[in-house]
């Protein structure tokens, strides 16, 4: 798997590229700005972009735009998003954005460095990995949404734990319900917000995120 880091902080970043060599990962490209990460994701055409939101020289948001214009330049390209920060606006861009695998995760709350490790795996794969705290700031944007705001409290339960990315199987864990449960509760929400319901557990999250978008 090819790799390319956009961190402008020299020991986390080299501490990444070690930490994913040390499970079979290729770092191909680290670079601190976005101008240099749009030309290392068009040259090295990665499996996957792990970006800051904050890049040099105004670190605001220049992370997120630089990701949002290599998927423009690279359909589907899969991106996980590292930072201390939810950017909103630019976030429900980026995880609106259709196909190819989407992450954002925060960096204080990673705390497990192989399930860091499987996350990377899985935005490579096409999947989507989404950190509670993410998903509960965009839900809290779109709270006066009507559609949204018309879900039950267990309902937006379920579809924050959806949009982190997680199977039925593993929302009923959580919940402490039963998959029959979560399969009810799905069907409800997609009805609510007017949305099909899928099998597919990837584009299930992005069709519900691409809603919280509108």
């Amino acid at each position: 798997m090819r790799v390319v880091i956009a961190e402008d902080l020299v020991l986390l970043r080299d501490g990444l590229t070690w930490l994913l060599q040390a499970h079979g990962m290729t770092v191909v490209r680290g670079v601190e700005t976005g101008e240099e990460l749009l030309a290392a994701a068009a040259e090295e055409r990665p499996d996957v972009l792990i970006v800051d939101v904050r890049l040099p020289p105004t670190f605001t948001d220049e992370g997120l735009r630089a990701a949002l214009a290599a998927r423009r330049a690279v359909p589907g390209l899969p991106v996980l998003v590292l930072s201390q920060y939810v950017e909103q606006l630019y976030a429900r861009e980026l995880l609106a954005g259709g196909s190819g695998g989407i992450g954002y995760l925060l960096k204080d709350r990673v705390l497990d460095s192989a399930e860091f490790v499987e996350a990377v795996r899985r935005v490579a794969g096409g999947g989507t990995v989404m950190d509670p705290e993410v998903i509960a700031r965009l839900l809290t944007h779109n709270a006066g949404n009507g559609a949204v705001a018309s879900l039950s409290p267990r309902e937006r339960e379920v579809l924050s734990l959806m949009a982190e990315g997680r199977s039925n199987a593993a929302v009923a864990q959580q919940m402490v319900i039963t998959e029959r449960a979560v399969a009810k509760h799905t069907a409800s929400i997609f009805t609510r917000l007017g949305l099909q319901p899928s099998d597919d557990d990837n584009r299930r999250v992005l069709a519900v995120l691409a809603y919280l978008n509108r």
